[in-house]
């Protein structure tokens, strides 16, 4: 049987509302945010309004009762116009509140959810330390029980953190080092540290090549106390619980960078129409065509593969390898789109004015972040029975 990943007419009236926002709301204001380094609030709110904060949570919680499928939909959609938006509410959704409604208590989710889904708050995951990066079992921050107090006594440093900063940042979830296993092996965990904790200082934001419109920090933790009832889901579970996070987050970051390559496409032919030389348009170039033709061709699969990753995961079938087949494709389809379309725009395309000025710099993460292709082509080789 083939597989069927067109849209049903509900998923697609989504689509289309999202686009509409996308171009209407989205991209008038954005680039002036993305100048100025600054973050878009007053977007991030009408997107709360919207409820595309809830849309993977269920209705009791204020959430819209979907799955990634519709994540991913409203993910590429966003990206087609700006990654720095679509990569706040991915990280929102997958980072942020995805932890607590998988692995949190009633108690955590009732006190949680409802903020995150409707955008009131933002939650984010503290996971990358400075000397770990793709290595995330070499875990140093520690969380020690004080049994006097019964509180979780928090120390060490996180690194790129998305969301961890702003002034509607409700709470970090960090992974600690919280015991030794009797043979010695760290038992990792998670812990839900609200913001504005003392001892939690949050650096000033990075200076970055792109998504400059997002909120990325550098989180410290010093004697930093918390119940605890904050720990989130068993103790020693921590890395577990991160290796199901990032599995389902790669579906969504794929289907962000196939809207960054198909709105490479998107601008690629506006322009192409446009823009004259040699007394006809540049479109009417076969070289040009051909280049296009290509752009379209990598957007086209990736989406079919993202697609292929979400419906596995909705369908509660394996989706580890197609998840990095994915994500892997199309962060290199991305980058490659991104490329050929400032290209295709020449010198006004090394303007940031131009959106594909703004694409071209917000590709390159997508190779490194949530995993980076190394990591997905050693996932893949494990699945594969490669490796041991």
């Amino acid at each position: 049987m083939p597989l069927d990943h067109r849209l049903s007419p509900e998923l697609d009236e989504l689509r289309r509302t999202v686009a509409d926002f996308a171009h209407d709301v989205v991209a008038p204001k954005i680039g002036d945010f993305y100048e100025r380094h600054e973050f878009p609030y007053e977007i991030v709110r009408e997107m709360g309004r919207m409820g595309l904060f809830g849309l993977p949570f269920p209705e009791e919680y204020g959430g819209m009762g979907g799955d990634y499928m519709a994540l991913g939909i409203v993910l590429e959609e966003l990206a087609r116009v700006d990654s720095s938006v679509a990569i706040t509410l991915e990280a929102g959704v997958s980072l942020g509140a995805m932890p607590i409604h998988l692995f949190g208590t009633d108690e955590q989710k009732a006190e949680w959810l409802p903020r995150l889904c409707s955008g009131e708050i933002l939650g984010a995951f503290g996971l990358t330390e400075p000397d770990g990066g793709s290595d995330a079992g070499a875990t140093r921050t520690t969380a020690r029980l004080d049994e006097a107090t019964n509180e979780w006594v928090i120390n060490g440093t996180k690194c790129f953190i998305t969301n961890s900063g702003t002034d509607i940042t409700g709470l970090v979830t960090v992974t600690a080092v919280t015991g030794r296993t009797e043979a010695g092996k760290p038992l990792i965990s998670s812990i839900i540290v609200p913001s504005g904790t003392p001892g939690f200082t949050v650096a000033a934001p990075y200076s970055k090549v792109g998504w400059n419109a997002s909120d990325t920090r550098e989180l410290s933790f010093a004697d930093v106390r918390v119940p605890a009832a904050n720990l989130l889901g068993s103790e020693g579970r921590g890395y577990a619980q991160f290796l199901r996070i990032l599995d389902e987050g790669r579906i969504a970051i794929a289907a962000l960078a196939t809207g960054l390559a198909q709105g490479c496409v998107d601008e690629s032919v506006k322009y192409a129409k446009e823009r004259h030389a040699f007394g006809r348009p540049i479109g009417a170039n076969q070289a040009i065509q051909f280049k296009i033709a290509d752009m379209e061709m990598k957007a086209y699969t990736a989406r079919l593969a993202w697609r292929d990753a979400a419906s596995r995961l909705v369908a509660g079938e394996p989706f580890k390898k197609e998840a990095a087949l994915a994500k892997l494709h199309s962060s290199t389809i991305a980058v490659d789109n991104a490329r050929d379309a400032t290209q295709i725009h020449g010198g006004y395309g090394f303007m940031n004015e131009y959106p594909v000025a703004r694409m071209w710099r917000d590709s390159k993460i997508l190779e490194i972040g949530e995993g980076t292709s190394e990591v997905q082509r050693m996932l893949i080789a494990r699945e594969l029975g490669l490796v041991g």
